[in-house]
């Protein structure tokens, strides 16, 4: 009971003291960072889409962006999908694969689902000169999230008895220490998805985090099912088997090479495809 009670008021503490106001830098001047940066990725092309600030910052004051495609007219929407690439700053095909998508939904959104997605979520990691994996206080975004029933050691216990201390998967001193996994922490509590895609490199595969996995992807474009596990702190974790919300992980082959125009269509009509029948 008293363990229980520590850990939900280290939480409350930790989403209260870290939610911000309104960005300072405003999208157009984020875009011409992200533009810089990203090769695929055009300065109009960022601006044209239309992001806007969540609220929050990243630990450098940098604005999380966000992307609204609403529902439409009196159309009910199979279900809400939240979308979020570039946790990691060191894998920038997942970013711009993300804005390839919106780019899509920018033509042809027709309500079918609710969207809401962040190409970047570690902006930074990835926007430095030397992008890391890790954000502006050296820890893996994607082992810093809460673990329900476990003690707040325990990703760091995995860290450390694991992953022999790997800089690289360092989870943070404690679950949710970290502005940007409180954002999106903050983000499925509100948003309530019914599903969450996180785009990742670069280890080629599909994964799937649910409490039933009998609905896995055996495929998505050129990408193959191979379950990894989950991981104390990982959002495969935390939201998909904690919360029940089924979790999509696809792992682009490359970091920093782009998939082809036609495999990265592919990979949204079969995606598209799994959540039609699904939901």
């Amino acid at each position: 009971m008293i363990k229980s009670l520590s850990i939900l008021l280290l939480l409350l503490l930790s989403t209260s003291s870290l939610a911000v106001t309104q960005a300072s830098i405003p999208p157009g001047k984020a875009c011409e960072k992200i533009a810089a940066k990203l090769a695929s990725v055009g300065l109009r092309e960022c601006r044209n889409i239309g992001m806007k600030p969540s609220g929050y910052l990243s630990s450098n004051g940098f604005p999380i962006l966000v992307k609204e495609f609403p529902p439409l007219g009196s159309r009910i929407p199979k279900g809400r999908i939240l979308l979020v690439g570039g946790t990691h700053g060191d894998e920038l095909s997942s970013i711009s694969v993300v804005f390839k998508w919106m780019n899509t939904l920018e033509k042809y959104h027709s309500g079918l689902f609710h969207w809401r997605i962040s190409p970047l979520m570690n902006p930074d990691g990835a926007l430095q000169k030397k992008h890391t994996r890790t954000n502006a206080n050296g820890v893996d975004l994607n082992r810093n999230f809460a673990i329900p029933n476990a003690h707040n050691s325990a990703a760091l216990d995995y860290w450390k008895n694991r992953t022999y201390q790997n800089e690289r998967r360092y989870p943070g001193p404690y679950p949710l220490s970290e502005p940007e996994t409180n954002w999106l922490f903050k983000e499925i509590e509100t948003f309530k998805p019914d599903v969450i895609i996180a785009v990742h490199a670069p280890y080629s595969l599909v994964d799937y985090d649910a409490p039933n996995r009998k609905n896995a992807p055996r495929r998505i474009g050129y990408l193959h099912k191979n379950l990894m596990g989950t991981y104390p702190g990982s959002l495969g974790n935390y939201a998909g088997i904690n919360l029940g919300i089924p979790v999509i992980t696809l792992e682009l082959p490359h970091a920093g090479i782009m998939p082809t125009k036609s495999q990265i269509s592919h990979l949204w009509t079969d995606l598209v495809r799994w959540l039609v029948r699904n939901l």
